[in-house]
């Protein structure tokens, strides 16, 4: 039976681009005991590197790249010159493990946007009267009607609304009484929309024109 090799069972690939017989002849190259003959392949490999690229002949200094590549897939272990005559240094990978800070510190109330918390920082600073209470009710109303679409399948009633508009203030801001959350709701899904609904209940649709045509018309 034939033996298959799968490429989970071989070595990884340094520069995946040349692909893995490029990575092998490197290999074959490490080997190579005579100098002269060592050099010879060393460049023919590159040279075939630059074939499989072409594109990249326009770059500056692309034959010096060609060979850092080249070193670097041979992991710096191959004692060969260069056509600038200075073998390159080894490229060491800096990996960034720090953790990235989430930008929103309040994951709790996330729902609601990073907006709600700006808004109900404004209001607290506002002075009492009734716009500052036209403004808690906006804030409030933006917040049921922003928990409806995050949550479409849960009942949100206003208390809901007042418990959490209350802890992110840290209780200094009070819902006026009686105050209806639903007005936003109702005034977004009432706005005009263009005759956008007449349209969308057209299966063929925008609606059909009538022409009148006109008599003896002028060519």
């Amino acid at each position: 039976m034939p033996i298959f090799e799968y490429n989970s069972q071989r070595p990884n690939l340094i520069i995946p681009e040349y692909g893995r017989h490029i990575q092998k002849m490197i290999d074959h190259a490490k080997t190579i005991e005579d100098p002269e003959k060592r050099q010879q392949t060393a460049e023919f490999i590159v040279d075939l590197m630059n074939q499989m690229v072409p594109q990249g002949r326009q770059e500056e200094d692309y034959i010096d790249k060609l060979w850092k590549h080249f070193f670097r897939i041979a992991e710096y272990e191959i004692d060969v010159l260069p056509s600038s005559g200075q073998k390159p240094e080894p490229h060491v990978l800096k990996k960034d493990l720090s953790t990235l800070p989430y930008s929103q510190t309040d994951l709790k109330y996330r729902h609601y946007g990073k907006n709600v918390n700006t808004m109900i920082a404004k209001a607290m600073e506002m002075e009492d009267g009734p716009i500052k209470d036209g403004f808690i009710h906006t804030i409030a109303s933006y917040m049921k009607l922003a928990y409806k679409n995050w949550n479409k399948d849960h009942y949100v009633s206003d208390d809901n609304i007042v418990t959490d508009i209350s802890m992110m203030s840290d209780h200094k801001l009070q819902l006026p009484d009686g105050s209806n959350l639903d007005l936003l709701g109702n005034s977004v899904k009432n706005a005009p929309n263009n005759g956008l609904s007449t349209v969308r209940k057209r299966k063929g649709g925008p609606p059909k024109r009538n022409f009148k045509k006109r008599k003896n018309p002028r060519y």
